[in-house]
């Protein structure tokens, strides 16, 4: 179960990531350069093959026109 809400928590931040860079009617090298990265390294982040730091996310967040938000729930 515990693994289980991990992916679904990383899968959320994806989607979340992916759906910020839509609305903004972007493509991952626009927000690459934006960000200061490169494309590929959008696509990594996007596809879930990193662990991004909150300074990278609000960077993120910024070249989407968005803004980023960290919240903690209590467990069941």
């Amino acid at each position: 179960r515990e693994e289980y809400e991990k992916a679904d928590a990383e899968f959320q931040l994806i989607e979340a990531l992916v759906s910020a860079r839509a609305r903004a009617n972007l493509s991952q090298a626009e927000v690459a350069r934006r960000v200061g990265t490169t494309q590929s390294a959008i696509a990594r982040l996007e596809g879930g093959g990193v662990s991004p730091s909150i300074a990278t996310l609000r960077r993120y967040a910024a070249a989407t026109g968005a803004k980023l938000e960290i919240n903690l729930v209590q467990g069941q």
